[in-house]
């Protein structure tokens, strides 16, 4: 069913004559005429009867009028809200990255990206740090951060920095006053570490063995700030992502932070987007504010060790 004869017959019906719909939308009367004569086709019955030089609604005109501008509305509600998404200044950019850095980069490059785009939007996602990127499993995700670095060649991969690994220990820890720690150093202590599929904890898992040890688990935990949570309590030891300026765990104090030695003993964190779907123009300005960011060396720096 053609929209044009349905906004035409809107138009009639609402007291517009077929000169003036002429007129308006730059289409001979003889062509708004046939294109109505096909509308009453596809309905099966007649819309519009002549009185005088007027046309009025039919019986069946008036109670298909009803249902006409419940959809003629619709689907300009439906335009209006694709204009705003294709719309680079007022779109919304769908984005994933991991619980450890949605503390201090995320909000970061949000926030520093809305004070020249105040009007995009964010949908966020959180991700576990599982071994597949998630902008494979989701179609509607525009970009992930994420220290996945993917393998599938439908996903293209910018790396943005490199985050030192550092060790955890409770504030009362004998290695509490040391600055730096070899992982050989701690092979009896018990270890607080991330369930598997984690990446970090195959990546400490690997660390450990290069150091000639397993470690013994005494935990396993969901997210880094639980891990954190019980270093603080005296439970064990756990390898972490280093704090950053900015990081609201970064003015806690509550654990004491070592840098590890051991050649390896950091990760490189990205971002990631899928290289077979066009980016929208607003998504697509926020990967580039965050490359060119990236770029100028201009991300979060560590903060100091304690």
């Amino acid at each position: 069913m053609d929209t044009d004869a349905l906004r035409w017959f809107q138009q009639i019906a609402d007291g517009v004559t077929m000169t003036e719909v002429s007129e308006i939308e730059f289409i001979t009367q003889s062509g708004v005429s046939r294109a109505l004569s096909r509308l009453e086709a596809d309905v099966g019955t007649q819309l519009l009867r002549r009185t005088g030089r007027n046309l009025r609604m039919t019986s069946a005109g008036a109670a298909f009028k009803r249902h006409v501008d419940a959809l003629l509305h619709q689907l300009d509600d439906g335009l209006a809200a694709v204009d705003q998404l294709i719309d680079p200044e007022t779109g919304i950019v769908a984005l994933a990255s991991q619980l450890s850095l949605g503390t201090w980069l995320v909000p970061n490059l949000v926030g520093s990206f809305r004070r020249t785009h105040a009007d995009v939007r964010f949908e966020l996602q959180q991700v576990r740090d599982n071994q597949t990127t998630a902008v494979l499993q989701d179609t509607r995700l525009d970009l992930e951060i994420t220290t996945v670095r993917p393998t599938d060649r439908t996903v293209t991969w910018h790396p943005l920095l490199t985050e030192p690994l550092w060790l955890a220990v409770p504030q009362e820890h004998e290695l509490a006053t040391r600055r730096h720690v070899r992982l050989s150093e701690v092979s009896r202590e018990p270890f607080l570490m991330l369930r598997r599929p984690s990446l970090l904890r195959h990546q400490t898992e690997e660390l450990c063995e290069q150091a000639g040890f397993e470690p013994a688990v005494a935990f396993e935990g969901e997210d880094i700030p639980t891990l954190r949570g019980f270093v603080t309590a005296g439970l064990g030891v756990a390898v972490v992502p280093a704090l950053h300026l900015g990081s609201p765990e970064a003015l806690t104090g509550v654990v004491h932070h070592l840098q590890i030695t051991d050649a390896g003993a950091a990760r490189e964190i990205g971002l990631g987007w899928s290289s077979e779907r066009k980016t929208l123009p607003s998504a697509e300005l926020f990967r580039q504010h965050i490359i060119d960011r990236s770029g100028a060396g201009d991300l979060p720096a560590v903060a100091p060790m304690f």
